[in-house]
């Protein structure tokens, strides 16, 4: 990555909205704002819903990194008892949809596990940029 940038946010539902912004504001007229916005949107909130980000004083960061010809997306939250994983289109389990949508629009997307919690990244392609 020639040029990377993070920022925290506290693990509330409503700081997702300003993670988007976050990377919007970034991305403006440098890659793929709107599947950025969809990958962060979809990874931020599962990090309120689904990990130890969302219990009281918890947080989550946001890490974008820019590359010659892709945008890496990181969510790095605080980890929990759930594993992030792509659903099954025909189930009726709840979850997972939002990891299908970004595996759609990413070139590559997957899980790092920390002691303190756990990493998931999305790349996208910087075309015509």
């Amino acid at each position: 990555m020639r040029s990377k940038w993070c920022r925290a946010f506290p693990g509330l539902p409503e700081q997702v909205a300003h993670a988007r912004h976050f990377i919007a504001a970034l991305l403006h007229e440098q890659g793929p704002v709107e599947d950025a916005v969809l990958v962060v949107s979809e990874l931020a909130t599962n990090a309120v819903r689904h990990t130890l980000s969302g219990s009281a004083g918890g947080w989550f960061l946001v890490v974008i990194g820019l590359g010659d010809d892709l945008v890496r997306i990181e969510v790095v939250d605080q980890g929990g008892d759930r594993v992030p994983r792509l659903c099954d289109s025909t189930g009726q389990e709840e979850g997972g949809r939002g990891l299908r949508m970004i595996a759609a629009c990413a070139k590559d997307w997957g899980v790092k596990t920390w002691p303190e919690g756990r990493t998931v990244w999305a790349d996208l392609a910087r075309e015509g940029v």
